[in-house]
């Protein structure tokens, strides 16, 4: 099992400096898959959230992007998620990187 990162996530000073070590923490592909997929859903819930009025599917939201992730992390990166010491540049980390995945930039 890989040792935790020597940098600590609370050391940078702006996103842009955050995110590659941002996504050095998403190296493995399942895991960068199973983050994909967790935001695909969540935006599904929030679009359920927004057609149907439920609130249940904000909750639903966070399970699936969350879950998804965490079980990436945790099952097959072999390291603690970001957003346990960063959760805001984490959360923007999600979404680009979820931006870069459609663009190509990142291997999906």
């Amino acid at each position: 099992m890989p040792t935790e990162p020597s940098v600590d996530p609370r050391s940078f000073q702006s996103f842009a400096e955050f995110y590659p070590f941002y996504l050095g923490e998403h190296s493995n592909t399942t895991c960068r898959r199973l983050h994909f997929v967790g935001s695909t859903l969540s935006l599904v819930c929030l679009g359920m959230l927004i057609a149907t009025g439920k609130p249940q599917y904000f909750v639903y939201a966070l399970l699936c992007g969350y879950g998804f992730a965490w079980l990436g992390h945790f099952g097959f990166e072999k390291n603690k998620p970001a957003s346990f010491k960063r959760p805001l540049y984490s959360l923007m980390g999600d979404w680009r990187m979820y931006a870069d995945i459609w663009m190509g930039k990142i291997r999906f």
